[in-house]
């Protein structure tokens, strides 16, 4: 069996992926963003699932799942997440993900999930589909900026320059500029570094 993995925190990615070689007959193969892993499938592929982290750079959520879905012919992919909601893992289900893994799944239930969904079943715990999704409390760093503000915070998480956010957002770069400074200024980051870090353990992005 040959599995990809795809993530952008180094830590469980690859713990992830010593856990599954350890059951002997997995093969795992690791990406740390969505173009990397696209890359792979072409490279490497046909996979017999792929395990696409929900937040991880040029995923773009459930976006990215359906282009991975499509994508050479045709994968079988799930979506992996700490942070998505039950909301998001029906719509994935619902685009035809082979399933729904959280992240806080037991290593046991995981190498299941994972045989499950390379046979070709639709994988989801049913605990998780069934429990009430609570509202989402107010996160106290996204309170600080508007919308704009955040937009460019999640740029800079993703590592792009001020020039690539710019064309993302269709600004021009010294507005992005601008843009960088009042949130560095508001959040309390010194710099980009800072400012992403901040955002990544607040949960943002």
């Amino acid at each position: 069996m040959k599995i990809l993995i795809a993530d952008d925190h180094d830590l469980l990615r690859d713990t992830l992926a010593i856990f599954l070689k350890g059951e002997g007959n997995i093969e795992t193969v690791t990406a740390s963003d969505f173009d990397g892993a696209m890359a792979l499938v072409d490279a490497q592929g046909p996979f017999d699932l792929i395990m696409l982290d929900y937040k991880m750079p040029g995923m773009q959520g459930v976006t990215g799942l359906k282009t991975a879905l499509a994508h050479n012919g045709g994968q079988k992919v799930a979506l992996m997440s700490g942070i998505a909601t039950k909301s998001v893992a029906e719509e994935a289900l619902a685009e035809g993900a082979a399933g729904f893994v959280p992240k806080t799944l037991s290593a046991k239930s995981l190498i299941n999930a994972v045989r499950f969904m390379a046979m070709g079943e639709q994988y989801a715990p049913i605990d998780f589909m069934t429990q009430e999704e609570e509202a989402a409390a107010p996160n106290p760093l996204a309170e600080k900026l508007s919308r704009r503000e955040l937009q460019v915070l999640e740029g800079l998480s993703q590592g792009k320059s001020n020039k690539e956010i710019a064309r993302d957002l269709d600004l021009q770069e010294p507005t992005i500029k601008l843009h960088v400074k009042t949130l560095y200024r508001k959040i309390g980051a010194a710099n980009r570094t800072q400012a992403a870090l901040m955002a990544k353990e607040q949960g943002l992005f």
